[in-house]
């Protein structure tokens, strides 16, 4: 298996989607796949062991990409060697009337990595410049100041919803959030045929939904608009990372060696000494034990 350069998928200059390519296999056979990353989400869940120990860092892990692009099954791959009290999954979905009473990033503030867990956001607070972007006529749900008509939501808004969201990640980065964003980069053949299998396959007709094709009329216009966030909004502290998404199991060793590779270089997370005192009696503790009767 050809060893991965994690740095090929982050985003550090202007992307153009189209150039990218939506398939890689690292010249492995599937099975050599899923061995790589059963090894790196062991190392990952031990991580993630430490740094709850430690006490002092989150990890908000953003996944998007188009219908089918495989984010579930990412989580349940990726995640599956951790402790379930180490990770927690947030699956945004249209907002309820509650989150429309709040401005678009409450939902998100408030579902942020407690320190010691990792947060996993499927889709995330980036529909607020894709789908609304693709329907700007959903903006007005929101009921925002000023904004009475789709011809009120111009350029300028756009650009201070790019703003926002850069802050709101600076913010949550600065006050101790490891952030990872990753798109996954699906080409239009590669969801027709999974969108195909969806309807093929009576166990995955649920998860069909008429909508999606409606939603596949404008991939264009998605394509455009995932382009335009990643260029404005990968930085430093939250990077973007562009997978190749049309090979699943490729998928998930890259998104995994990616965390892996970058949270390895945190040497402040460990485990927590032992106040001074208890560690001069652990052998006291131990007799005290051992002395026990069964």
């Amino acid at each position: 298996m050809e060893k991965i350069n994690t740095e090929t998928y982050r985003v550090k200059e202007e992307v153009d989607l189209s150039q990218l390519a939506t398939y890689q296999d690292f010249g492995a056979s599937e099975k050599e796949l899923k061995k790589a990353l059963k090894n790196i989400r062991k190392d990952l869940g031990e991580f993630q062991d430490t740094m709850y120990a430690h006490g002092k860092y989150g990890v908000l892990v953003c996944l998007q990409g188009m219908d089918t692009a495989g984010k579930d099954s990412l989580i349940r791959e990726v995640f599956k060697d951790f402790n379930a009290r180490g990770v927690v999954v947030h699956s945004f979905k249209v907002p309820t009337p509650l989150e429309l009473r709040h401005d678009y990033l409450w939902r998100h503030y408030i579902a942020l990595p407690e320190r010691g867990k990792f947060s996993v956001f499927n889709r995330t607070h980036y529909e607020n410049v894709l789908v609304t972007k693709v329907h700007p006529e959903y903006i007005l749900g929101e009921n925002i100041p000023g904004v009475d008509s789709v011809s009120d939501i111009d350029d300028a808004f756009w650009e201070k919803r790019y703003r926002q969201i850069n802050d709101f990640e600076k913010h949550a980065a600065e006050n101790g959030t490891v952030i990872f964003k990753f798109f996954l980069h699906l080409s239009k053949e590669e969801q027709r045929q999974r969108l195909l299998r969806r309807i093929h396959l009576k166990r995955k007709n649920w998860k069909f939904s008429p909508g999606d094709l409606e939603e596949r009329k404008l991939w264009d216009d998605y394509q455009k608009y995932y382009e335009e966030a990643l260029n404005k909004t990968s930085k430093e502290h939250a990077p973007w990372f562009v997978v190749p998404a049309d090979n699943k199991k490729a998928a998930r060793v890259i998104v995994a060696s990616v965390m892996l590779e970058a949270l390895k270089k945190y040497k402040d997370i460990e485990e927590p000494e032992l106040d001074d005192e208890i560690k001069a009696n652990l052998e006291t503790f131990k007799q005290e034990l051992e002395k026990e009767t069964p």
